[in-house]
């Protein structure tokens, strides 16, 4: 017999604590941006604790080998160990997309309207150029990894409608271009989604958040290493281009 309820329990704490910090910033912050500041730093939070330490994750823009660069985005999931950060200035992260696992959209609730914008915060990450170049390993060199599809996904502490995304609205209202697909989300109250190939699953229960996170788990695990970057592709920028006669 299976005896599950204390680590239901354990796992429920877990998001009545996200639930609380996020409370507490809408209840004791007024200004905008301070209070999306603090909902984005709960949310990664949370992910540093629970994704093996293989994953880095941050905020930042998502840049490619021919200088073109996503949206800011709230959370990012990168490899930190063979793609780094390429540049950190006044606070503005710049990861390389080859380096990109996920990206989420971070706000107060799920609504038509954040679902379309996290849709093209998604877009402008998926459309980025990236590389890949053979493997060299002990046993011989392996051809280019096929680039992975992004992970792309919505954070939030509730959701406006009132069956939550079980509600006909939720569904009706994901993006359905492929650059702008939600593959994965989570709120808190409204419950937490999964969408492959074109099938849909809701969770709706006290375990919204850790639901969540072992569907993302099992995401990132699918997918592996990310490709090999072309550093040549990106030292390519700072040749001087001849000038025209």
């Amino acid at each position: 017999m299976s005896n599950d309820k204390w680590l239901k329990d354990v796992f429920e704490d877990v998001q009545k604590g996200l639930e609380h910090d996020l409370y507490r910033a809408s209840r004791g912050v007024e200004h905008p941006g301070t209070k999306g500041d603090i909902h984005e730093d709960s949310w990664i939070e949370i992910l540093r604790d629970y994704l093996p330490n293989r994953y880095g994750v941050d905020k930042g823009i998502i840049i490619d080998s021919e200088g073109n660069k996503s949206d800011q985005i709230d959370i990012v999931i990168f490899d930190p160990q063979y793609t780094p950060m390429l540049l950190t200035q006044q606070n503005h992260k710049y990861i390389p997309a080859e380096a990109v696992y996920a990206v989420f959209e971070c706000k107060p609730t799920i609504s038509k309207d954040y679902l379309e914008y996290a849709g093209n915060k998604a877009s402008s990450v998926r459309k980025l150029t990236r590389t890949s170049v053979p493997i060299a390993t002990a046993s011989g060199t392996l051809p280019p990894k096929k680039v992975h599809n992004i992970i792309c996904g919505i954070l939030a502490a509730k959701c406006g409608w009132a069956d939550g995304i079980k509600s006909d609205s939720f569904a009706s209202n994901l993006p359905t271009v492929v650059d702008c697909l939600l593959d994965v989300g989570c709120s808190l109250e409204g419950g937490a989604f999964f969408s492959e190939g074109g099938e849909l699953e809701i969770h709706q229960s006290d375990n919204n958040l850790m639901y969540f996170l072992f569907t993302l788990l099992a995401k990132l695990q699918a997918l592996g290493t990310v490709a090999a970057i072309d550093w040549k592709a990106y030292a390519n920028i700072l040749r001087e281009k001849p000038t025209p006669k």
